[in-house]
């Protein structure tokens, strides 16, 4: 995938026109901007609808640990070969202080070091849903050992499903990465699973 808007099957509205929308439709700037809302504002009731979504699972209301929630985001986009997805998450667990050596741990988890119980749990549960569409028993009873509450279980299902739906929406349109922004940080080599 290139970084040219021209290739994305949805036409980018313009940076101001995308904040103006989001403005009047409760899209925070901090999203607005962005590609995909620069795309997905085409439908600005949905855009909303999304960008809350996200703010709640990402800052309003989560209950998910941050590094569990990026560590799930990073192995759906190494699995599934999202490279918006992985390149937006690079940046965002970084500016969480998330261990670089962490989260390029998802690219092979099972053997890698350096991840922890609930690190393994939830890896394990990102790909049974990829797999088979849902967590099993003996991985919902690891996760649930490692996730003290009910809304963080909920939370574990949920950011799996946004973030996988989201990996599909980014490929299926064509959101390129934005402008001077490198393809797969931190060294450039892209998933398996990722488009040529």
């Amino acid at each position: 995938m290139t970084n040219d808007s021209r290739d994305c099957r949805i036409p980018f509205l313009s940076v101001e026109e995308a904040q103006r929308l989001g403005k009047e439709y409760g899209v925070p700037s901090s999203m607005a901007h962005l590609n995909v809302f620069r795309v997905m504002l085409n439908h600005p009731e949905l855009a909303a609808a999304v960008s809350n979504l996200l703010a709640t699972l990402l800052y309003k209301a989560n209950k998910l640990d941050h590094r569990l929630r990026e560590l799930i985001i990073m192995r759906i986009a190494w699995r599934t070969g999202s490279v918006y997805e992985w390149t937006q998450h690079w940046r965002v667990a970084e500016a969480l202080g998330i261990d670089g050596a962490a989260v390029l741990a998802v690219r092979d988890w099972q053997d890698a070091n350096g991840l922890d119980e609930a690190d393994r749990a939830v890896l394990a549960a990102t790909d049974e849903t990829i797999d088979n569409g849902r967590i099993s028993d003996a991985t919902w009873a690891e996760c649930s050992a490692h996730l003290s509450s009910e809304a963080e279980r909920i939370e574990l299902v949920l950011a799996i499903s946004n973030w996988r739906l989201f990996s599909e929406m980014f490929q299926s349109l064509h959101i390129p990465l934005e402008e001077g922004v490198d393809h797969w940080p931190p060294d450039g080599l892209p998933s398996p699973a990722a488009a040529v």
